[in-house]
């Protein structure tokens, strides 16, 4: 059992190893950073959208910059667009799955703002409609994907595709570079005196 505890820590250590030496995804990080800064410079927000456990991983990202990261500073707009239960079940039954984040980002979002979507496989047809969405409104939009992209790929000013195909592995590399994304957000517009 211990090997095989080794085996999983040992591929997510390689992963992130690969992450490492990808200039074409740490630059996409750098440029979402600095597109986040330019937004709430703006008054604008982030808002994000996943399902499953991608899901789970956009409502905690959304929460480290709308509560706080590292330390106590004013709270930034930022929204994961399936956190209204009664809302995305009334569209999901009026209209389709498909359509639940869409329709938000067309509530909520103005040009400037910023989207974030994430999907393992970058196919998630609810996901790749927000994106849609966020486009024609002038949206920046950013996809958290596998290693494909998927139709996400085509969608996306800035793609983080993780090159891996196995989704745990992919959900942690997100969660470690959301993370990282925070952390600077935090760091460029509220520096510790």
């Amino acid at each position: 059992m211990q090997d095989f505890i080794k085996t999983k820590i040992k591929n997510s250590i390689d992963l992130k190893t690969t992450l490492l030496n990808n200039d074409a995804i740490l630059n996409s990080v750098s440029e979402t950073i600095d597109e986040i800064i330019n937004c709430y410079k703006h008054d604008g927000k982030v808002l994000w959208c996943g399902n499953g456990g991608s899901a789970a991983d956009a409502q905690h990202l959304a929460a480290e910059l709308s509560g706080r990261f590292y330390y106590d500073r004013p709270p930034l707009f930022s929204e994961a667009l399936h956190v209204n239960t009664s809302y995305t079940t009334a569209v999901a039954n009026d209209y389709s799955y498909n359509e639940i984040y869409a329709r938000l980002v067309k509530a909520m979002g103005r040009k400037g703002d910023v989207l974030i979507g994430l999907s393992t496989s970058g196919n998630s047809g609810n996901v790749v409609k927000a994106l849609e969405v966020a486009n024609s409104l002038g949206i920046i939009t950013v996809g958290f994907t596998g290693e494909s992209g998927g139709k996400m790929k085509g969608l996306c000013k800035y793609l983080i595709n993780i090159p891996s195909k196995d989704t745990p592995r992919i959900q942690e590399c997100h969660m470690l570079l959301g993370h990282t994304i925070c952390e600077l957000v935090e760091i460029k517009l509220f520096p510790k005196k």
